[in-house]
């Protein structure tokens, strides 16, 4: 059995009990879960093993990769230049980048990038990982690339376009790297565990991450290798751009950890996740970082229909998904963001709820993840 560490406040014992379920019931190796209620911290649990090679134990503030749920940072991010008043999201993104007027795209303003409507799911010009890692010129392909479809007219998940378009928008407005602003404008000032280009100093103590294991039914492989096919537009946004991200072990290697890639490969602990979540829509140690008229923007609907990627109903706001992108159990007044394996994290304004989840063993699937529904549930029954 797997020794459950941390705490949790009076009447949230059911939220504890459904973590050690994941691992007795749903295969969980590595995880932690915390959640603040009001601003205040009342679970904080972590459990299993961080590195099965060498055996270390996951810790309290064990970050690791939490992929797509780094788009919750890069929306806040966004949304804080808003609320200052330094970027309009009614603007054309080439107001800002002049580039990406190419192929069409010159008043696809930057609400559509935020509710994935660019048009731009996928990046076909051939890169290597040198230029994916050095921004510069992955930048330069997403601005260039012809919409898959008018621009506005339909979303599609832009799985990893959405991080290049944003973070370029925030570098040419701010002077700095996604990354760094992320660092000198939430993490910092709330004192988070949570990167978007990990310093190396930091690597020892990061999670390995465990590739999601193939369906056991031969069928359900088959129907999966033709959907994400390299000739299908789910395949070419999934593993592309040029089939380099496949989810497997080369996201545990240096350079995948110390790239900003702002739609993929943050690496953040639960405590960190739960925490800015929190920030969002209260005070936590003195700090907020959106008000509530950013809050109502960011999570009201901007696409709700079949989703021309995923090609199941999808749901987003401004940046940010909502139910049931989220899973099921989450409240219609969320907002947050999931990763691709299971991790999540959201805040719910209406309940005052923080939540924050992360885990080394993937498990895919456009359905959402029954350990984090499972403590998602624990957690408004425990309310």
């Amino acid at each position: 059995m797997t020794d459950v560490q941390g705490k949790v406040e009076a009447g949230f014992r059911a939220v504890a009990d459904a973590f050690a379920a994941n691992f007795a019931e749903y295969g969980e190796v590595g995880a932690a879960c915390c959640v603040y209620v009001e601003g205040r911290r009342v679970v904080d649990l972590w459990g299993g093993v961080a590195s099965p090679d060498s055996g270390r134990e996951w810790e309290a503030d064990t970050p690791v990769i939490v992929f797509s749920s780094t788009k919750g940072a890069t929306t806040v991010c966004v949304h804080l230049l808003a609320q200052r008043g330094a970027l309009d999201l009614d603007a054309p993104i080439a107001s800002y980048w002049p580039d990406f007027a190419a192929e069409g795209k010159g008043a696809v303003p930057l609400r559509w990038a935020l509710s994935h409507r660019a048009g731009v799911p996928a990046v076909d010009a051939p890169v290597t990982l040198d230029d994916v890692l050095g921004w510069d010129r992955v930048a330069a392909a997403v601005a260039a690339q012809q919409p898959e479809w008018e621009p506005g007219s339909a979303h599609g998940y832009h799985a990893r376009s959405f991080g290049w378009i944003l973070g370029e928008v925030v570098r040419r407005v701010t002077g700095r790297s996604i990354g760094r602003f992320f660092a000198e404008e939430v993490t910092g000032p709330l004192g988070l565990d949570w990167w978007i280009g990990l310093p190396p100093a930091v690597e020892p103590r990061i999670a390995t991450i465990l590739g999601p294991e193939p369906p056991a039914d031969p069928a359900v492989r088959e129907l999966m290798d033709q959907m994400m096919g390299p000739g299908t537009l789910l395949g070419r946004v999934m593993s592309g751009p040029s089939g380099l991200f496949a989810y497997d072990d080369r996201w545990n290697t240096r350079p995948f950890l110390a790239a900003e890639m702002p739609s993929s490969n943050g690496v953040a602990s639960a405590r960190a996740m739960a925490h800015m979540y929190a920030a969002t829509i209260g005070e936590v140690d003195g700090v907020r970082l959106l008000d509530t008229a950013t809050v109502d923007l960011a999570r009201s609907v901007q696409s709700d229909d079949i989703d021309r990627v995923l090609g199941v109903p999808t749901r987003f706001g401004l940046g940010f998904a909502l139910t049931p992108v989220l899973g099921s159990s989450c409240s219609p007044s969320a907002f947050g963001h999931p990763g691709a394996g299971g991790s999540l994290g959201f805040a719910d304004p209406e309940r005052g709820v923080a939540f924050g989840y992360v885990m080394n063993r993937m498990k895919l699937g456009i359905a959402g993840d029954e350990r984090s529904d499972c403590l998602v549930r624990a957690v408004y029954e425990s309310l």
